[in-house]
């Protein structure tokens, strides 16, 4: 983890409202691994606002990028980082997604922009998988062209039916389950909302399988003395914990995340 300053080098419409910022940030982007995050402090913000989180859509060669959406004040300020501006970057922070997956087939589920880190994670597995992206309408399906070039097998959701199946996309990935053409194993990766995460979850325990889910918590510090993002994780020995999303995650185990209602 660093604190640097990066340089804006774009920040461009990626798709509908959604953004693509690219920073030149050589010390967060040698060091990234799929799955982390980083701390980004907006300009024009008071001096006392919180940074805010942003997974990490891909890092190379000194340069990092990550996706957002214009929705709140923060993020709406992000628009005018024009390039050469400089930027306050924490991280890269948090754990990663496991790349060791063996002789497994990897199957990733997105909601939304939640797809962000599963891309950077498609890159550097060293397979090609099955991909499952959800939205509520097509504009909101983002990155499928990516993980094609890939050779990733894509299939989509929309809740508006506009694009790919109508309904939700864990849905989708039922259904795919109950006849999936292979006997592969599948080893589960997934970000989205927790609706969502928790329904992937549920599915990779029934199964049997090994799932990685990134949690989305709201977090103040982004380094785990603040103490804002916890959750209850079940331990090796039964007993459940609270843990730091933003130090012991965002990445846990499926059949590790001790969900409200469980408690």
């Amino acid at each position: 983890m660093k604190l640097e300053e990066a340089t804006v080098l774009t920040n461009d419409v990626y798709q509908g409202e959604y953004r693509h910022l690219q920073l030149d940030a050589p010390s967060s982007a040698g060091a990234a691994v799929p799955g982390q995050f980083v701390h980004l402090r907006v300009p024009w913000l008071e001096e006392t606002a919180l940074r805010r989180p942003f997974s990490i859509f891909d890092a190379a060669d000194g340069k990092l990028s990550i996706l957002y959406k214009p929705v709140g004040r923060g993020t709406r300020l992000m628009l005018e980082l024009v390039p050469g501006k400089q930027v306050s970057v924490l991280g890269p922070l948090g754990n990663g997604f496991p790349l060791d997956i063996g002789e497994n087939l990897p199957v990733a589920v997105a909601g939304g922009y939640g797809v962000a880190p599963l891309s950077f994670l498609a890159a550097h597995l060293p397979r090609p998988g099955v991909i499952f992206v959800g939205g509520r309408s097509a504009i909101d399906i983002l990155c499928t062209d990516r993980f094609e070039a890939l050779g990733w097998e894509v299939h989509v959701a929309t809740e508006d039916g506009s694009l790919g199946s109508r309904g939700l996309v864990t849905d989708v990935l039922t259904d795919w389950a109950a006849r999936r053409p292979t006997r592969e194993i599948p080893t589960i990766f997934a970000c989205g909302p927790d609706g969502m995460l928790r329904a992937v979850g549920d599915i990779t325990v029934e199964a049997g399988w090994k799932g990685w889910l990134s949690l989305d918590k709201r977090m103040g510090c982004g380094v785990g003395a603040c103490l804002a993002c916890v959750q209850d994780i079940r331990q090796d020995d039964g007993t459940i914990r609270r843990k730091r999303v933003c130090h012991d995650g965002p990445i846990f185990a499926a059949d590790s995340i001790v969900w409200k209602a469980e408690v």
